[in-house]
C-alpha cells in the first residue's frame, strides 16, 4: 500500500532506539525525510546510518539534545525545513511510591510527558493547517487505559496530555484542514526499556531475569512481547493519507493485555 507520504518531512523525537527509532524507520521506508533527535550523539548517528541505508534518496538529519528542554526543542524545530509529521516521544519517569515523590519530581514528569509534546504541537500545528496536511502522533503508554500503580508519575502526566489532545484534535480548524492528532498507547514491547524494568523487578525480588521476563510474557494473550518494527509500521499508517479520517483517538497496541471492552 502506498501511504502517499513521499517527500514529506517528519520530526521524530527520542529516535535513537526503541519505538521512536522504529517509527523513523517506517517513515523513511515510505520516502519521508526525517529529523531525528536524542540526547546521545553516538547512538543517534548509528541510527541515522541505518536509516540512510533504507533509502539513499531520503534526507536524514540528526539533532543532538534533550527534547524535554526549551533549547532541545528549539534546536530540533530549527533542523527541519517544515514539519508535516510530528512524532512526540520521550522516556517515561521512574517507578515508585507516590508518598516518596517530591513536587520537583512531579513537575519534571509533567514537563517531559505532557508539556513537551504540547509545546511541539503548538509550534507546528498551525503551519500544518495552512498547508492542508499534518499528522501528529503522541507515543504515550498503555497505562493511560490501565494505570499501573508504581507508574503514578507517568499515569498522571500522560493522562493530562490525553485529555488535552482529546479537545484539540476535534477543532474544525485542524480536523477540517486534514490535520490529525492521535495517541499510540504501547503495551509491553521488547525494547531496552522493558528489559531494564524487568531487570529491576528481578533484582527487587531476588528472582532470575529470565523467570520475571517469561512470567510477564505469558501474561499477554498474544503470548509474546511486541516488536518495535510492528509498532513503527502502525505509526506510519496513522500518518498516511488513508488515515485522514482518524483523529483524537487513543490506540492501544498491547497484544490483548488490556481486558476492558472500551
Amino acid at each position: 500500500m502506498n501511504f502517499h507520504l513521499s517527500g514529506r518531512w517528519a520530526l521524530v523525537c527520542a529516535a535513537s532506539k526503541g519505538l521512536g527509532k522504529a517509527c523513523a524507520k517506517a517513515l523513511v521506508a515510505e520516502g519521508v525525510n526525517v529529523v531525528i533527535t536524542a540526547r546521545h550523539a553516538e547512538a543517534l548517528e548509528l541510527t541515522a546510518t541505518e536509516l540512510r541505508e533504507i533509502d539513499e534518496e531520503v534526507v536524514v538529519r540528526t539533532v543532538v539534545g534533550d527534547i524535554t528542554t526549551e533549547q532541545g526543542r528549539a534546536d530540533a524545530l530549527a533542523g527541519c525545513p517544515q514539519i508535516d509529521i510530528l512524532i512526540n516521544n520521550a522516556g517515561g519517569p521512574p517507578p515508585g511510591d507516590f508518598r516518596n515523590w517530591s513536587r520537583d519530581q512531579w513537575i519534571a514528569a509533567v514537563d517531559a510527558n505532557m508539556l513537551t509534546p504540547i509545546a511541539l504541537i503548538k509550534a507546528t500545528v498551525d503551519a500544518m493547517a495552512e498547508r492542508g496536511f499534518g499528522r501528529i502522533v503522541n507515543i504515550t503508554s498503555g497505562a493511560v487505559k490501565a494505570p499501573i500503580a508504581e507508574l503514578g508519575l507517568s499515569n498522571g502526566a500522560r493522562s493530562g496530555l490525553t485529555g488535552f489532545v482529546a479537545g484539540l484534535a476535534r477543532q474544525p480548524k485542524l480536523a477540517g484542514r486534514n490535520v490529525t492528532i492521535n495517541n499510540l498507547l504501547p503495551g509491553a514491547f521488547d525494547t531496552d526499556r522493558l528489559r531494564t524494568a524487568t531487570q529491576a523487578a528481578a533484582d527487587s525480588t531476588g528472582r532470575p531475569f529470565e523467570q520475571v521476563y517469561d512470567e510477564r510474557r505469558r501474561g499477554i494473550p498474544a503470548g509474546r512481547f511486541g516488536q518495535a518494527d510492528e509498532f513503527g509500521a502502525f505509526c506510519a499508517f496513522v500518518c498516511s493519507s488513508q488515515a485522514s479520517y482518524l483523529t483524537g483517538q487513543n490506540i492501544l497496541l498491547d497484544g490483548g493485555a488490556y481486558a476492558g471492552t472500551f
